[in-house]
């Protein structure tokens, strides 16, 4: 009989005893145990490394601890693969898609959980369902819609239908909001809520401390693989919360200087762009960014602003208009490439890191070079040193406090956020002129932001010109001396940084004549 049986308490919903995970020479988790209370929301955070994500990966199988146990609802499990974790009524939404881009919604929803032999009649129930779950949580989705051409935010939707489906008690999000818009991640919440009400219980891992505030029961800190607190979340505050994640006092206001704005760096000129299916991406957009300042564009996820950073950084070549790039000028009838920008001194952290920021097969010495491999410091064309590419690693990742300080560790083995330091360390060390950034914080926990931002402005400050997108309105209205707003592709409204503020941005932002004539 369990402790809790004993004394008449329900036993928690899950509880880890002793978990012990180790990688190699790297402890990722160190004799955690964890009590988790059946119907409430329970907030996991710490700094990028801490182990959380690995916690939650051995909750799901897809490790298998060293050491400890399992337990839910008072009885020890083994847990050995995520069939197993579903089975014992466990759903995982990672921070990292797990969907079929070339399937649809509903076949995506369906794998692994077809219904039988009897294919179609299966389809038809999981329609059914899947329609039924969308309306009654605000999860709509076009069951028949290929998931790569969804934009990020309905791609996160699938992810949590995902986990609906297969009747979940015990549901764990990994950074569930770092896609998702300020509406989105409200609406987000009232989906958890609503679970919560109805017994379920959510695990929410996040550096964001806001939503750890606004949303959980309980909260559990971790640093450096261990827990090193539990608090109840209405007796804590974010200024503790911090401290006890990075073990130090964190700065949450970013303090900067006005911009000392220079010559133009980067003129954009009725930049059109129209993909390979016909379809308009960007209209016309217009803008002139100069030496010494940030620059903030705010906008719903999938309204344009990759299709502009990857159009800007020489990966797409525009339909029409021009970029005008130092004294080189691009457009349709003179294109460029990523590796005639870079050499124009324009670097580009992309948004999406997987995609197009790291090769995750690659150890992190080759990562960290990535675009750069041509100098000859580490080597030049034709022969490549790989002790000074392994030095130049080893310095970005000691300049950017990446953990762990293992240049031979494959890419895929970092957590999300050092995979995100490690980029913007490659690109910003390379003293560009123009600097494009793809959400800087997306999944970095808050040590990692407070450093990020400090190190945005101070090359802000050496005369760097900074093109900055990120759906988060926090981060645009700390670090942006001027923001544009993009709707559908167009830009839609721009303000002085030291005028805006959440409420203008977020009328802006619906492409709505009257909203936007309503924020001026």
């Amino acid at each position: 009989m369990t402790a809790a049986a004993s004394n008449g308490a329900p036993p928690p919903a899950i509880e880890l005893v002793g978990i012990n995970k180790r990688f190699g020479s790297v402890q990722a988790n160190r004799d955690v145990s964890l009590r988790v209370e059946k119907g409430t929301i329970h907030g996991i955070i710490g700094e990028n490394g801490a182990g959380k994500s690995t916690l939650m990966s051995i909750v799901y199988g897809f490790y298998e601890a060293d050491s400890g146990e399992i337990r839910i609802d008072g009885q020890k499990v083994n847990i050995r693969s995520s069939a197993a974790a579903i089975a014992a009524g466990i759903g995982m939404v990672h921070q990292h898609f797990m969907l079929v881009e070339s399937f649809t919604v509903l076949e995506n929803v369906m794998l692994g959980a077809e219904g039988g032999a009897m294919l179609k009649e299966g389809a038809s129930k999981a329609r059914t369902e899947l329609l039924r779950l969308g309306t009654e949580f605000g999860l709509t989705v076009d069951p028949d819609a290929r998931v790569g051409d969804l934009p990020v935010g309905d791609q996160q939707r699938v992810e949590i239908l995902k986990a609906l489906f297969r009747h979940c008690s015990i549901l764990i999000l990994d950074e569930p909001t770092g896609v998702l818009t300020p509406q989105e991640t409200d609406q987000l919440f009232r989906i958890l809520a609503a679970l919560k009400a109805r017994g379920v219980t959510v695990l929410l891992i996040t550096h964001k401390l806001k939503e750890v505030l606004a949303i959980t029961d309980h909260v559990t800190v971790m640093r450096g693989g261990e827990v090193v607190a539990d608090r109840r979340t209405a007796d804590t505050n974010a200024n503790e919360l911090a401290e006890l994640m990075v073990g130090r006092k964190v700065r949450l206001e970013l303090e900067k200087t006005p911009a000392a704005i220079r010559a133009v760096e980067l003129a954009v000129d009725a930049l059109s762009l129209v993909d390979e299916r016909g379809v308009t991406r960007l209209h016309d957009i217009s803008f002139n960014l100069h030496a010494g300042e940030i620059v903030g564009i705010a906008g719903v996820s999938g309204n344009g602003q990759s299709e502009l950073l990857e159009t800007l950084a020489g990966i797409r070549t525009p339909s029409r208009g021009s970029i005008r790039l130092r004294d080189t000028v691009i457009s349709a009838d003179s294109p460029s490439d990523p590796a005639a920008m870079r050499a124009l001194g324009l670097a580009h952290v992309p948004e999406d890191r997987h995609r197009l920021g790291i090769v995750t097969g690659f150890p992190a010495w080759e990562s960290a070079v990535l675009g750069y491999q041509r100098d000859p410091k580490l080597g030049g064309r034709f022969l490549l040193n790989r002790n000074a590419m392994t030095g130049r690693c080893e310095e970005l990742m000691q300049g950017f406090d990446v953990r762990p300080l293992q240049p031979q560790l494959g890419s895929s083995k970092f957590s999300g956020g050092n995979q995100q330091k490690l980029i913007l360390a490659r690109e910003m060390a390379c003293q560009p002129r123009v600097l494009l950034v793809g959400q800087p914080t997306r999944g970095v926990d808050i040590g990692a932001i407070e450093f990020i931002h400090r190190e945005i402005v101070a090359l802000r400050d050496r005369g760097v010109a900074i093109l900055l997108v990120s759906v988060e309105l926090d981060e645009i209205l700390a670090l942006a001396d001027r923001v544009l707003v993009m709707n559908q592709g167009r830009i839609v409204g721009e303000i002085a940084g030291k005028d805006a503020d959440e409420r203008q941005l977020g009328l802006m932002m619906t492409g709505s004549a009257e909203q936007q004539r309503a924020a001026s």
